[in-house]
């Protein structure tokens, strides 16, 4: 992210959600009233297009062909880490720590969230950035989100946190969806050592790039189209993990492995047909992780 700017990556994440959420109803994936919000001018007339059925083909034809997969990946996810999220609340889990929140807007879109204290962290400028437009479209903001400063290169999260009132001694759902590629391997370690030490029963759900897409070791078609995008952008990937060491480096850090899906996974578990057909992205994972009882 450049310096005084919000993430331009999270805008673009903002419009893959808000173009699906002017599909119909009994099409799309999600519904983020939000999402269009968060975009400048052209990118709002962009969506608007995409309301007349011929030209939302177009339109997502074109970013498919541009992004390679990018649209698909992101759409397909989102809806994935809904489910984990809502089921975290059914399961009870009282806590959701948003990790790099970004124009998240899970905690408002979705009526299920009120039941638990949500903490969006994330740096001052992209905060700053979306609550602004927050209190433009929201009455009343809701009491049970929180709002934490942190530059996750430079401070301490477990600080941060316990200034905001989060409750160490209670289970919570740690999202950190597309933060650790724009990392150092020192400021994802600490991360990942201080949500493995959390209390049990606490749920990890994460995004990541398989380093091969990185160093050029994997075949992965469009990346380095995407590379090269996001360096532009003044956002450029830094981090990846290879997707077999996973497991190991988890475990080592406090956490029990569940489900490392990729994105020809889970496009194809939401977008059936489409997604199976859909290319570009396979180096973009989801992982779910969990904090076991203490001795085990």
């Amino acid at each position: 992210m450049m310096p005084q700017q919000a993430s331009r990556t999270a805008e673009f994440m903002a419009l893959f959600r808000a173009l699906e959420s002017v599909r119909p109803a009994r099409q799309r994936l999600f519904f983020d009233p939000y999402a269009r919000h968060f975009l400048r001018p052209s990118l709002r007339r962009v969506v608007r297009l995409a309301r007349v059925p011929v030209l939302g083909a177009f339109v997502r034809w074109c970013l498919d062909h541009f992004f390679r997969g990018a649209g698909t990946s992101a759409i397909a996810r989102t809806r994935l880490i809904d489910e984990l999220w809502s089921q975290a609340l059914q399961d009870g889990i009282r806590q959701i720590v948003i990790l790099g929140a970004g124009f998240d807007c899970r905690a408002y879109r979705m009526p299920e969230s009120r039941s638990a204290t949500v903490f969006e962290v994330d740096h001052p400028t992209t905060l700053a950035a979306k609550l602004q437009r927050l209190n433009q479209i929201i009455p009343v903001m809701p009491g049970n989100v929180r709002f934490v400063e942190i530059d996750f290169n430079q401070q301490s999260l477990s600080g941060a946190l316990a200034e905001a009132g989060f409750d160490a001694s209670l289970p919570a759902l740690f999202l950190w969806e597309g933060v650790t590629n724009y990392l150092t391997a020192d400021a994802v370690d600490s991360t990942l050592q201080y949500l493995g030490s959390r209390a049990s029963g606490s749920r990890v759900v994460f995004t990541y790039v398989d380093r091969g897409a990185l160093d050029g070791s994997g075949d992965f078609e469009g990346a380095a189209e995407i590379l090269r995008g996001v360096a532009r952008l003044g956002e450029p990937w830094t981090f990846g993990f290879c997707p077999t060491e996973v497991p190991e480096y988890l475990r080592k850090r406090g956490l029990v492995m569940d489900r490392d899906a990729g994105a020809r996974e889970y496009r194809a578990q939401y977008l059936g047909t489409r997604g199976q057909k859909a290319k570009g992205y396979e180096f973009y994972h989801v992982a779910v992780a969990h904090v076991p009882e203490k001795g085990r």
